[in-house]
């Protein structure tokens, strides 16, 4: 993915604007109008546009509305036009952030990171776990151990999961049967004894002395982190 796509039609300034968000470790792609940014959006993920209002064609309220039609992609308007009922109009069309010409770079790249931080770092935040060595990606359905990715089926993932985020608790076998498996599910108890001794084998140093996933006989599982 990158991360910005700048529109922007004064190829002069459009030079500078890459030039300088670039040394601040930025990847960049510059479109000269809004047609051009609508097709590169069809095919290319970026993290944020940053959109110039006067551009030839179709002009840059017009380009903001389309792509709040069918994008989340954060949006800062960049533009000669001050008046306060453009700046209105722009967050009104979704944009995210108005900062006026001419553009002061370093107020530009401060607030492309806040941007980057609020809608992406803390994202992370939330759809990563980390429990000891090991770290799981919600969004992406991985599991990795040490640093090393995992390979495991749609039903260890949930079941890793559910005790993850439970952890130090113990939790009923039919707890997690009905949680991963369903109530109305025509799979068996021992399902859940197989899947647990499946996982033991990928993330228990000494599966048959288990640190990680603790058996409570008779009740059911607890997590550890160690």
């Amino acid at each position: 993915m990158v991360d910005l796509l700048l529109v922007e039609d004064n190829l002069e300034l459009a030079d500078l604007i890459c030039t300088f968000l670039k040394k601040d470790g930025f990847s960049i792609i510059n479109v000269d109008s809004g047609e051009k940014a609508l097709e590169f959006l069809e095919k290319e993920a970026f993290k944020i546009v940053i959109l110039d209002i006067m551009l030839p064609g179709i002009d840059g309220f017009t380009v903001c509305s389309s792509i709040r039609k069918n994008h989340n992609t954060p949006i800062i308007i960049m533009s000669a036009k001050v008046d306060k009922e453009d700046k209105i109009n722009g967050f009104t069309l979704g944009a995210d952030d108005y900062i006026e010409k001419p553009v002061d770079v370093d107020i530009l790249s401060a607030k492309i990171s806040a941007l980057m931080k609020r809608n992406y770092e803390l994202k992370a935040k939330r759809t990563i776990i980390n429990s000891g060595a090991i770290s799981i990606n919600k969004e992406a359905n991985e599991v990795y151990l040490n640093g090393k990715l995992l390979n495991v089926t749609s039903k260890e993932f949930e079941l890793l999961l559910l005790l993850v985020e439970n952890p130090g608790k113990t939790l009923r076998k039919d707890y997690i049967f009905n949680k991963i498996w369903g109530a109305d599910s025509f799979s068996e108890d021992q399902t859940l004894t197989v899947h647990i001794k499946m996982l033991r084998d990928k993330i228990e140093d000494n599966p048959k002395k288990p640190k990680r996933i603790v058996t409570l006989w008779g009740v059911g599982y607890k997590y550890e982190e160690i």
